[in-house]
């Protein structure tokens, strides 16, 4: 861990939440002196204030510290993402078909599978309902 690193990224995400050094403090539980002191490099920042400084931001420790790019640990990566899309295909198709639904490559049971109908089927009503709301002309709404 670099000090500049942990400096510089409470400094940069306190800018862009638009907080003053004496919101922050105050988020913190920190006297303002510290914290610009902290914020100058002339103190050091203890584990207690890493953890305030994480929970301010509700980001991680790791991605104050500069261990991480990610600011929670829950973050998706991109091939997740990806891999999450390439699953979802798989699903959809295996719902049409009735054939070959798996989950992680176990078959789907009877009620795995009613329960990604009701779900596929609740969305697809509130996408329905929004629909008629945008694209509804206002002499037909009542």
């Amino acid at each position: 861990m670099s000090d500049s690193s942990l400096r510089q990224n409470i400094i940069s995400l306190r800018e862009e939440r638009g907080w003053s050094q004496v919101e922050l403090a105050r988020k913190t539980g920190m006297d303002n002196t510290a914290l610009n002191r902290i914020e100058k490099g002339t103190r050091k920042v203890s584990s207690a204030e890493l953890e305030s400084f994480a929970t301010a931001f509700d980001v991680s420790t790791d991605f104050l510290l500069g261990n991480s790019n990610k600011e929670h640990y829950y973050e998706l990566t991109d091939k997740e993402k990806q891999d999450i899309g390439v699953q979802a295909e798989k699903l959809m198709e295996g719902i049409e078909s009735g054939n070959n639904l798996n989950f992680y490559g176990e078959p789907a049971t009877e009620e795995q599978k009613n329960r990604l109908l009701i779900a596929v089927k609740t969305a697809m009503e509130m996408n329905k309902k929004e629909a008629k709301r945008k694209f509804t002309p206002k002499k037909y709404r009542y």
